[in-house]
């Protein structure tokens, strides 16, 4: 059995993960911390938990994680790089679900997240979480800087156009309009959090710039094999659900990409991913048809048959976007097939 541990169990994005590791068929769940709730039943906390998770929360400065084999951080950004040379150095390999192992640049994570990088010789070493474009270097990794929420729908709706080979659309004026549940923002309350604040609302932010743009961009460019530079325009906005990502983005054709038939090159480019459906062609992907599940849907449409590419692209945030990845990139890091534990069937109404 493979020994986790979970360090910050008290977010959506940590029940997530034990909620999904609790009935995985290879893990063996040892610790859960979460400073202010040590002593807590996890259970006590998470209802929906009780008879599934018998553990309880433990003080991290208390708990030995150096006996497990993988730790996943669901925590703020900062805590994960305070704890990886500890952790390396006793043979733990390690997940984040925060940003601090995303960014190459060390210049850009001080700028967008507000502190230094405390280990950049791990970072440059650190593998990048999306399954789909890293799977092989995952296998081999003792890091993984888990995508976000976000920048996971965007380089996946994005990417059979870019690592296409050759140039399709202008990469310098990709646009990504991309809408998320209000459980995004975490559990910590505030006051856009609020029933009465997110209820019957609808509304954009970070338009002059947030801090997924750079990760997005630094992923669009990897897939191109770093061969071209990426001109993004990424507007996110907060939607009165509870969990989901609806991404819609647009590209425009080149001259020579006019005769692709793009419905095909999707179907090909995700043929072997199991938790890529891209839909028939005409299809209008619901986020409700991902909720609680690892599944990440994708439809093409070409609008008149004219220059613009729409990519519809739905998923779940805390799942795809989190939790449900972090799995993944688990499975594939202890040798299991990459769906274990991850058949989840999307939860309806």
């Amino acid at each position: 059995m493979i020994k986790v541990g979970i360090v910050g169990g008290t977010g959506y994005t940590g029940v997530e993960l034990l909620r999904i590791l609790s009935t995985h068929p290879e893990v063996k769940l040892t610790a859960i911390t979460a400073r202010s709730d040590a002593g807590l039943p996890v259970a006590d906390m998470f209802p929906s938990l009780r008879g599934i998770v018998d553990l309880a929360f433990t003080s991290p400065e208390e708990t030995d994680l150096t006996g497990c084999d993988v730790v996943f951080f669901a925590t703020p950004h900062g805590v994960a790089m305070s704890h990886a040379r500890k952790l390396l150095a006793a043979g733990v390999r390690i997940i984040d679900l925060a940003a601090d192992f995303r960014l190459k640049d060390t210049a850009e994570f001080e700028k967008w997240y507000g502190m230094p990088h405390a280990c950049p010789d791990i970072l440059q070493e650190a593998v990048y979480g999306l399954v789909e474009v890293n799977r092989e270097a995952i296998r081999k990794a003792r890091v993984i800087g888990l995508p976000g929420c976000y920048p996971t729908s965007v380089q996946l709706g994005l990417a059979p156009l870019l690592g296409h080979g050759k140039p399709l659309v202008n990469e310098s004026m990709l646009i990504a309009d991309c809408k998320s549940g209000v459980s995004g923002a975490g559990r910590r309350a505030s006051v856009g959090s609020l029933f009465a604040e997110s209820s019957d609302n609808f509304h954009a932010y970070g338009v002059k710039g947030h801090r997924h743009l750079p990760e997005i961009v630094q992923g669009l460019k990897a897939i191109t094999g770093n061969t071209r530079e990426i001109g993004l325009t990424f507007v996110p906005h907060l939607t009165p659900m509870i969990r989901g990502i609806h991404s819609t983005l647009y590209a425009t054709l080149r001259p020579e990409a006019s005769g692709i038939d793009f419905q095909s090159l999707y179907e090909d480019y995700y043929r072997n991913d199991p938790f890529v459906d891209v839909l028939p062609a005409g299809s209008h992907p619901e986020t409700r048809s991902v909720r609680a599940s690892n599944y990440l849907r994708i439809a093409v449409h070409r609008p008149g048959n004219g220059n613009t590419l729409v990519i519809l692209v739905v998923e779940d945030n805390l799942v795809k976007g989190a939790a449900g990845q972090g799995v993944q990139c688990l499975n594939l890091m202890c040798g299991l097939d990459e769906t274990t534990g991850l058949k989840q069937v999307p939860v309806l109404p």
